[in-house]
């Protein structure tokens, strides 16, 4: 299916440098868009692993009292198993 541009009013069809132009173009803004959305998948992981803070803080305080690190475990495990693109 041919492309146009619109000058001045007009629809004017792609010449097929254009078109070759235009495609590549596109493709380059697909794969933009899935290096962004594979490098910050992490993040939306993370978040959903780490569970609710009233828990984490919970958690926290009672690694305090008892002398434990299950808090601070359970930190470096989703980020062990979510780890950060480089």
């Amino acid at each position: 299916m041919p492309r146009f541009r619109n000058e001045n009013g007009v629809d004017t069809q792609l010449t097929p440098e254009e078109e070759t132009a235009r495609d590549a173009e596109e493709a380059q803004f697909a794969q933009d868009k899935a290096d962004y959305i594979a490098n910050e998948k992490y993040k939306y992981d993370r978040r959903e692993a780490y569970g609710d803070i009233g828990a984490q803080l919970d958690t926290q305080y009672w690694d305090g009292v008892n002398d434990t690190t299950v808090w601070a475990d359970h930190i470096a495990k989703v980020k062990s198993d979510n780890p950060k693109p480089s």
